[in-house]
């Protein structure tokens, strides 16, 4: 008898398994936000996961397995994910691709003048770092949920609105703080140009060697002017980035006298022992690096 419930017990939590809905998120971030919206109905992997460069990841025959045998696969779109066709391609699945940013005014990628090769095209791609596109990615993935599992309707709507109260609160957050930061003071370079969303949104002027992507290599003359910029504008502060090489901003520290100011979180979220598991997380850490930088 024990063993009849044992083995009941083990169908009911295969059929249970079988039963989710099979995400694939391209990368940390939007992952998290599917979490939030799809909850216990959802079962979701991650191509690129925590602390991983999605500029330059290259996929293996397991993320084909696993975009095979998606039902959506939520991806980020605006030429973030370079590597994604040859990926569908060689997966040679029929799941339903979900741009995370439609409906978003993307930003210019102004780093063409300076040479920067790199996959975008004329979009920066970096829409997540505006709270304000954190809530379309949000509508675009519950709408996305809600096509494919019209039974869990509710439920996504119910997860998509506690969370967008939640990104609400959070805008209001980074609007306080930047408040803190004297005008004269919201200027910082970073590894790459992976901030220009928040720099609209916020109003703090982010100056990066790299372009938009970081397979593009900064040059010495784009070292050298940024370091000539540092100067003679006063900015007081470096920034690494969690998915970048720190020698290059150390080196433009040190030439500068700039202070390093810390490490933002720029296209990929920590483990859950991490100082950034979540985007709420992540977003509140970069403020916080922030103000403690620029607010002296």
């Amino acid at each position: 008898m024990v063993v009849l419930i044992a083995a009941l017990a083990a169908g009911a939590g295969m059929a249970q398994a079988q039963d989710k809905l099979k995400l694939v998120a391209s990368f940390s971030i939007i992952a998290d936000f599917a979490r939030n919206v799809g909850g216990d109905r959802i079962d979701i992997s991650t191509l690129v996961g925590p602390g991983s460069d999605a500029h330059v990841y290259t996929p293996t025959p397991a993320d084909a397995r696993n975009v095979a045998a998606a039902k959506l696969v939520i991806v980020n779109g605006l030429g973030f994910e370079g590597w994604l066709a040859r990926l569908v391609k060689s997966a040679g699945n029929k799941s339903t691709i979900v741009t995370a940013t439609k409906g978003i005014a993307a930003r210019k990628d102004k780093t063409d003048a300076h040479g920067h090769g790199h996959d975008h095209g004329d979009a920066d791609p970096h829409a997540w770092q505006s709270v304000a596109n954190a809530k379309v990615y949000v509508a675009n993935i519950r709408d996305a949920l809600v096509a494919a599992d019209p039974a869990g309707a509710a439920d996504y709507r119910a997860n998509a609105e506690g969370y967008l109260a939640k990104l609400d609160a959070l805008d209001r957050e980074v609007r306080d703080a930047m408040v803190q930061i004297p005008a004269e003071r919201r200027k910082v370079i970073s590894t790459h140009d992976a901030f220009g969303y928040f720099a609209d949104a916020y109003g703090i002027a982010f100056i990066a060697p790299q372009g938009v992507s970081t397979e593009a290599e900064a040059t010495a003359r784009d070292v050298a002017r940024i370091i000539t910029q540092i100067r003679a504008q006063k900015i007081p502060a470096v920034f690494l980035e969690n998915v970048s090489d720190p020698r290059l901003m150390r080196r433009v520290s040190q030439e500068s006298g700039a202070k390093l100011g810390g490490t933002l979180f720029s296209d990929a979220l920590t483990d859950e022992k991490g100082s950034a598991p979540t985007y709420i997380d992540m977003i509140r850490y970069n403020i916080k690096a922030l103000t403690s930088a620029l607010a002296d």
